[in-house]
Protein backbone atom coordinates (compact mmCIF):
# COMPACT_ATOMS: atom_id res chain seq x y z
CA UNK A 1 0.00 0.00 0.00
CA UNK A 2 1.47 3.83 -1.14
CA UNK A 3 2.75 6.08 1.88
CA UNK A 4 0.33 8.77 0.70
CA UNK A 5 2.14 11.20 3.26
CA UNK A 6 3.34 13.36 0.50
CA UNK A 7 0.01 14.39 -0.08
CA UNK A 8 0.73 16.87 2.59
CA UNK A 9 2.80 19.06 0.25
CA UNK A 10 0.29 19.40 -2.14
CA UNK A 11 -0.14 22.99 -3.73
CA UNK A 12 -2.29 23.38 -6.20
CA UNK A 13 -5.71 21.55 -5.43
CA UNK A 14 -9.18 21.11 -7.55
CA UNK A 15 -11.87 19.93 -5.60
CA UNK A 16 -15.12 18.70 -7.43
CA UNK A 17 -18.18 18.18 -5.45
CA UNK A 18 -21.64 17.29 -7.46
CA UNK A 19 -25.09 17.78 -6.88
CA UNK A 20 -25.71 14.92 -4.73
CA UNK A 21 -23.26 16.14 -2.12
CA UNK A 22 -24.81 19.34 -1.78
CA UNK A 23 -28.65 18.41 -2.41
CA UNK A 24 -30.83 17.23 0.28
CA UNK A 25 -31.76 14.01 -2.17
CA UNK A 26 -35.51 13.72 -0.47
CA UNK A 27 -36.46 17.73 -0.74
CA UNK A 28 -34.51 18.92 -3.45
CA UNK A 29 -33.32 21.52 -0.95
CA UNK A 30 -29.13 22.58 -0.72
CA UNK A 31 -27.60 21.22 2.46
CA UNK A 32 -26.47 24.43 3.73
CA UNK A 33 -24.37 22.75 6.63
CA UNK A 34 -21.90 20.83 4.02
CA UNK A 35 -21.77 24.18 2.01
CA UNK A 36 -20.55 26.28 4.75
CA UNK A 37 -18.10 23.48 6.04
CA UNK A 38 -16.50 23.18 2.50
CA UNK A 39 -16.37 26.90 2.03
CA UNK A 40 -14.81 27.42 5.64
CA UNK A 41 -12.41 24.10 4.75
CA UNK A 42 -11.29 25.92 1.38
CA UNK A 43 -10.82 28.98 3.17
CA UNK A 44 -8.42 27.37 5.82
CA UNK A 45 -6.64 25.37 3.29
CA UNK A 46 -6.13 29.07 1.24
CA UNK A 47 -4.36 30.21 4.63
CA UNK A 48 -2.15 27.35 4.58
CA UNK A 49 -1.05 28.82 1.15
CA UNK A 50 -2.61 26.64 -0.97
CA UNK A 51 -4.50 27.45 -4.41
CA UNK A 52 -7.96 25.69 -4.38
CA UNK A 53 -9.90 25.76 -7.50
CA UNK A 54 -13.50 24.65 -6.75
CA UNK A 55 -16.05 23.15 -9.49
CA UNK A 56 -19.37 22.69 -8.24
CA UNK A 57 -22.51 21.25 -9.80
CA UNK A 58 -25.93 22.02 -8.51
CA UNK A 59 -26.76 24.77 -10.74
CA UNK A 60 -30.16 23.05 -11.99
CA UNK A 61 -31.20 21.25 -9.43
CA UNK A 62 -30.83 24.77 -7.29
CA UNK A 63 -33.07 26.29 -9.96
CA UNK A 64 -35.26 22.85 -10.12
CA UNK A 65 -36.06 23.76 -6.34
CA UNK A 66 -36.66 27.48 -6.71
CA UNK A 67 -39.02 26.78 -9.88
CA UNK A 68 -41.03 24.10 -7.76
CA UNK A 69 -40.16 21.77 -10.46
CA UNK A 70 -39.62 17.93 -8.44
CA UNK A 71 -38.54 15.86 -11.27
CA UNK A 72 -35.15 16.77 -13.54
CA UNK A 73 -36.67 19.17 -16.39
CA UNK A 74 -36.71 16.84 -19.93
CA UNK A 75 -36.41 19.31 -22.04
CA UNK A 76 -33.15 21.08 -22.81
CA UNK A 77 -34.74 24.71 -22.48
CA UNK A 78 -36.52 23.71 -18.86
CA UNK A 79 -33.13 22.33 -17.95
CA UNK A 80 -31.19 25.95 -19.34
CA UNK A 81 -33.86 28.10 -17.31
CA UNK A 82 -33.09 26.02 -14.27
CA UNK A 83 -29.70 26.69 -14.61
CA UNK A 84 -30.20 30.28 -15.03
CA UNK A 85 -32.20 30.80 -12.04
CA UNK A 86 -30.49 28.01 -10.43
CA UNK A 87 -26.03 29.29 -11.04
CA UNK A 88 -26.91 32.81 -9.85
CA UNK A 89 -28.82 31.99 -6.80
CA UNK A 90 -25.84 29.30 -5.65
CA UNK A 91 -23.25 31.85 -6.57
CA UNK A 92 -24.64 34.42 -4.50
CA UNK A 93 -24.73 32.04 -1.31
CA UNK A 94 -20.76 30.66 -2.04
CA UNK A 95 -19.77 34.57 -2.40
CA UNK A 96 -21.59 34.90 0.80
CA UNK A 97 -20.26 32.39 2.78
CA UNK A 98 -16.37 32.86 1.54
CA UNK A 99 -17.01 36.41 2.60
CA UNK A 100 -17.52 35.32 6.27
CA UNK A 101 -14.14 33.77 6.17
CA UNK A 102 -12.61 37.30 4.52
CA UNK A 103 -12.80 35.54 1.29
CA UNK A 104 -13.27 36.47 -2.53
CA UNK A 105 -14.75 33.94 -4.71
CA UNK A 106 -15.03 34.34 -8.24
CA UNK A 107 -17.65 32.59 -10.96
CA UNK A 108 -16.15 30.86 -13.80
CA UNK A 109 -18.26 29.36 -16.47
CA UNK A 110 -16.84 27.28 -18.88
CA UNK A 111 -18.14 24.99 -21.60
CA UNK A 112 -15.79 21.83 -23.18
CA UNK A 113 -15.02 23.62 -26.34
CA UNK A 114 -12.39 25.33 -23.96
CA UNK A 115 -10.03 22.51 -24.20
CA UNK A 116 -10.01 22.19 -28.00
CA UNK A 117 -9.59 25.97 -29.07
CA UNK A 118 -5.75 27.44 -28.60
CA UNK A 119 -7.29 30.40 -27.93
CA UNK A 120 -9.94 29.93 -25.39
CA UNK A 121 -7.78 27.56 -23.37
CA UNK A 122 -4.86 30.00 -23.17
CA UNK A 123 -7.33 32.94 -22.03
CA UNK A 124 -9.02 30.61 -19.41
CA UNK A 125 -5.85 29.65 -18.24
CA UNK A 126 -4.34 33.40 -17.40
CA UNK A 127 -7.62 34.31 -16.20
CA UNK A 128 -7.32 31.21 -13.19
CA UNK A 129 -3.71 32.50 -13.09
CA UNK A 130 -4.73 35.79 -12.09
CA UNK A 131 -7.23 34.87 -9.98
CA UNK A 132 -5.34 32.45 -7.77
CA UNK A 133 -2.92 35.35 -7.87
CA UNK A 134 -5.19 37.64 -6.42
CA UNK A 135 -5.88 35.14 -3.91
CA UNK A 136 -9.49 34.55 -5.15
CA UNK A 137 -11.15 31.26 -5.44
CA UNK A 138 -12.38 30.08 -8.95
CA UNK A 139 -15.73 28.50 -8.53
CA UNK A 140 -16.63 26.52 -11.69
CA UNK A 141 -19.21 25.05 -13.68
CA UNK A 142 -20.08 24.64 -17.07
CA UNK A 143 -22.12 27.37 -18.56
CA UNK A 144 -25.47 25.03 -19.04
CA UNK A 145 -27.54 28.04 -19.91
CA UNK A 146 -25.77 28.43 -23.33
CA UNK A 147 -24.22 25.39 -23.93
CA UNK A 148 -27.04 22.64 -25.57
CA UNK A 149 -24.07 19.95 -25.61
CA UNK A 150 -23.63 20.46 -22.05
CA UNK A 151 -26.78 19.80 -20.94
CA UNK A 152 -27.68 17.16 -23.32
CA UNK A 153 -24.88 15.62 -23.71
CA UNK A 154 -22.15 16.18 -21.35
CA UNK A 155 -24.20 16.12 -18.19
CA UNK A 156 -24.48 12.40 -18.85
CA UNK A 157 -20.99 11.70 -19.62
CA UNK A 158 -19.82 13.03 -16.70
CA UNK A 159 -21.95 15.87 -14.12
CA UNK A 160 -18.79 17.99 -13.78
CA UNK A 161 -16.03 15.18 -13.34
CA UNK A 162 -14.31 15.73 -16.78
CA UNK A 163 -14.45 19.22 -16.42
CA UNK A 164 -13.01 19.16 -13.44
CA UNK A 165 -9.88 17.16 -14.70
CA UNK A 166 -9.64 19.79 -17.66
CA UNK A 167 -9.77 22.80 -14.90
CA UNK A 168 -7.06 20.32 -13.50
CA UNK A 169 -4.60 20.26 -16.64
CA UNK A 170 -5.61 24.23 -17.17
CA UNK A 171 -3.56 25.13 -14.25
CA UNK A 172 -1.07 22.43 -13.73
CA UNK A 173 -2.91 20.96 -10.50
CA UNK A 174 -1.16 19.13 -8.58
CA UNK A 175 -3.83 17.22 -6.91
CA UNK A 176 -7.33 16.61 -7.83
CA UNK A 177 -10.41 15.34 -5.29
CA UNK A 178 -13.70 14.47 -6.52
CA UNK A 179 -16.40 14.55 -4.07
CA UNK A 180 -18.86 11.71 -4.57
CA UNK A 181 -21.52 9.73 -3.49
CA UNK A 182 -19.25 6.55 -3.17
CA UNK A 183 -16.36 6.01 -0.87
CA UNK A 184 -13.97 5.16 -4.11
CA UNK A 185 -13.45 2.35 -6.39
CA UNK A 186 -14.47 -1.25 -5.93
CA UNK A 187 -14.20 -4.25 -7.43
CA UNK A 188 -17.66 -4.52 -7.98
CA UNK A 189 -20.82 -2.20 -6.87
CA UNK A 190 -20.85 -2.56 -3.04
CA UNK A 191 -24.72 -1.61 -3.34
CA UNK A 192 -25.12 -4.46 -5.06
CA UNK A 193 -22.22 -7.10 -4.35
CA UNK A 194 -21.30 -7.49 -0.52
CA UNK A 195 -18.26 -8.87 -1.18
CA UNK A 196 -16.86 -5.91 -3.17
CA UNK A 197 -13.69 -4.64 -2.34
CA UNK A 198 -12.27 -1.28 -2.79
CA UNK A 199 -9.26 -0.90 -4.51
CA UNK A 200 -6.91 1.64 -2.32
CA UNK A 201 -4.53 2.62 -5.30
CA UNK A 202 -4.47 2.86 -8.67
CA UNK A 203 -1.04 3.03 -10.81
CA UNK A 204 -2.69 2.73 -14.25
CA UNK A 205 -5.78 2.78 -15.80
CA UNK A 206 -5.90 -0.17 -17.89
CA UNK A 207 -8.96 -2.34 -18.85
CA UNK A 208 -9.12 -4.06 -15.80
CA UNK A 209 -9.58 -0.73 -14.24
CA UNK A 210 -12.42 0.35 -16.99
CA UNK A 211 -14.30 -2.65 -16.46
CA UNK A 212 -14.75 -2.21 -12.59
CA UNK A 213 -16.80 1.07 -13.24
CA UNK A 214 -20.17 0.48 -13.05
CA UNK A 215 -22.54 3.59 -13.41
CA UNK A 216 -24.59 4.01 -10.90
CA UNK A 217 -26.69 8.02 -10.48
CA UNK A 218 -28.77 9.70 -7.80
CA UNK A 219 -31.52 11.65 -8.05
CA UNK A 220 -29.68 14.24 -8.66
CA UNK A 221 -26.34 13.39 -9.15
CA UNK A 222 -25.44 12.01 -13.32
CA UNK A 223 -21.94 11.46 -12.95
CA UNK A 224 -21.21 7.51 -12.49
CA UNK A 225 -18.01 5.44 -11.14
CA UNK A 226 -16.85 5.66 -15.04
CA UNK A 227 -17.31 9.21 -15.44
CA UNK A 228 -14.46 9.42 -12.65
CA UNK A 229 -12.39 7.14 -14.50
CA UNK A 230 -12.36 9.30 -17.21
CA UNK A 231 -11.68 12.00 -15.15
CA UNK A 232 -8.81 10.06 -13.82
CA UNK A 233 -7.15 9.62 -16.81
CA UNK A 234 -7.45 13.09 -17.62
CA UNK A 235 -5.99 14.32 -14.67
CA UNK A 236 -3.23 12.09 -14.12
CA UNK A 237 -2.00 12.20 -17.60
CA UNK A 238 -1.87 16.30 -16.91
CA UNK A 239 0.31 15.62 -13.96
CA UNK A 240 -1.91 15.81 -11.10
CA UNK A 241 -2.96 12.91 -8.58
CA UNK A 242 -6.94 12.10 -8.13
CA UNK A 243 -8.60 10.77 -5.16
CA UNK A 244 -12.60 9.76 -4.98
CA UNK A 245 -13.55 10.32 -1.82
CA UNK A 246 -16.97 10.12 -0.06
CA UNK A 247 -19.00 13.54 -0.01
CA UNK A 248 -21.47 12.73 2.74
CA UNK A 249 -18.45 13.45 5.17
CA UNK A 250 -16.91 17.45 3.67
CA UNK A 251 -13.78 16.66 5.85
CA UNK A 252 -12.56 13.76 3.69
CA UNK A 253 -11.07 16.72 2.09
CA UNK A 254 -8.67 17.29 5.35
CA UNK A 255 -8.01 13.68 5.46
CA UNK A 256 -7.06 13.36 2.13
CA UNK A 257 -4.41 15.74 2.95
CA UNK A 258 -3.29 14.71 5.73
CA UNK A 259 -2.51 12.03 4.08
CA UNK A 260 -5.05 9.23 4.93
CA UNK A 261 -5.67 5.95 3.61
CA UNK A 262 -9.20 7.22 2.27
CA UNK A 263 -10.85 6.42 -0.59
CA UNK A 264 -9.35 5.82 -4.26
CA UNK A 265 -5.86 7.59 -5.07
CA UNK A 266 -5.13 7.14 -8.68
CA UNK A 267 -1.26 8.20 -9.06
CA UNK A 268 -0.29 10.91 -11.81
CA UNK A 269 0.87 8.29 -14.54
CA UNK A 270 2.22 9.86 -17.96
CA UNK A 271 1.14 8.46 -21.48
CA UNK A 272 2.54 9.73 -24.16
CA UNK A 273 0.19 8.74 -26.56
CA UNK A 274 -2.68 10.46 -24.46
CA UNK A 275 -4.12 13.17 -26.45
CA UNK A 276 -6.60 15.04 -24.68
CA UNK A 277 -8.41 16.57 -27.36
CA UNK A 278 -9.04 13.73 -29.32
CA UNK A 279 -10.41 12.05 -26.04
CA UNK A 280 -12.73 14.48 -25.66
CA UNK A 281 -13.86 15.65 -28.96
CA UNK A 282 -13.55 11.38 -30.40
CA UNK A 283 -15.46 10.46 -27.19
CA UNK A 284 -12.97 8.35 -26.02
CA UNK A 285 -14.09 8.22 -22.93
CA UNK A 286 -16.94 5.24 -23.97
CA UNK A 287 -14.27 3.04 -25.11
Amino acid sequence: MINREYLKNKKKIVIKIGSSSLIHEETGGLDYAKLEKLVRIICDLKNQNKDVVLVSSGAISVGMKSLGLHKKPKTTSLKQACAAVGQGQLMMIYQKLFYEYHTTAAQVLLTFDVISSDERRRNAINTFSELLQLEVIPIVNENDTVAIDEVETWVSFGDNDTLSAIVASLINADLLILLTDIDGLYTDDPRNNDDAKMIHTVHKIDDNIKNMAKDTATSFGTGGMATKIAAARIATNAGSDMVIVSGDNIENINKVLEGQDIGTLFTAYQDKDFDIVRFILEKEYLK
